[in-house]
């Protein structure tokens, strides 16, 4: 397990390492309520819940139905009693995760504001590397989940999964925000900015990948 932490004014967000897939769980905290949100309950829920332990849990936001970013979701969901949220989308996938919640207990839509205390989260409808993918912004942070990383945006193997649509959401994103954002992606311990991936979308494109 490896942990970072960043803050700005009123906000401070945790990131978690987690599990075989070094998945990426972050928790978004008000500084001045003492609310959160955790995004994408991945792995070893332990970790997560002791991580979250001093903020009061508002939900948990998942970026995408993979079973690699939901294997927490039961346990962290059942201890805290919040709501597992997942964009409609991508409820079929959740078939095939192993978890219990087969259904989220709400849904998140695209330009979706979600309260954290005082802060305001927007969700944005990212798909390509699943249907229902989505990502989260509370500028200058924005979580992508498994659309970008650092070099590239996520795999696009699967019947349901578009390349073509996954860049579309990208070039969104690289269009949307301002060069400084700080991108927290779905994977890995690095992270990126916008100004450091856009000028490569052309270069993405054309490889296919």
């Amino acid at each position: 397990m490896s942990r970072w932490e960043h803050r700005i004014e009123g906000a401070h967000l945790i990131k978690l390492l987690l599990g075989p897939f070094e998945n990426n769980v972050y928790i978004v905290g008000c500084t001045n309520t003492g609310k959160a949100v955790i995004v994408d309950a991945a792995a070893e829920p332990d970790v997560i819940l002791d991580a979250a332990g001093d903020y009061d849990v508002q939900a948990i936001l998942t970026t995408h139905g993979h079973m690699d970013h939901v294997q927490a979701v039961d346990r962290v969901s059942d201890k805290l009693g919040v709501p597992f949220l997942l964009n409609p989308d991508d409820i079929f996938i959740l078939e095939e995760s192993g978890i219990e919640k087969t259904s989220p207990d709400g849904l998140i839509e695209d330009r979706q504001e979600i309260e954290v205390g005082d802060l305001l989260l927007h969700a944005i409808h990212t798909p390509g590397h699943t249907p229902g993918s989505t990502s989260f912004v509370l500028e200058p942070w924005l979580l992508t989940g498994d659309t970008l990383f650092p070099g590239g945006p996520g795999a696009t193997q699967w019947d349901y999964s578009s390349f073509g649509q996954i860049m579309d959401s990208v070039e969104a994103l690289t269009a949307r925000f301002a060069d400084p954002t700080l991108i927290f992606p779905g994977h890995g311990a690095n992270d990126t900015t916008i100004g450091a991936e856009k000028p490569h979308t052309d270069e993405w494109r054309a490889r296919g990948w």
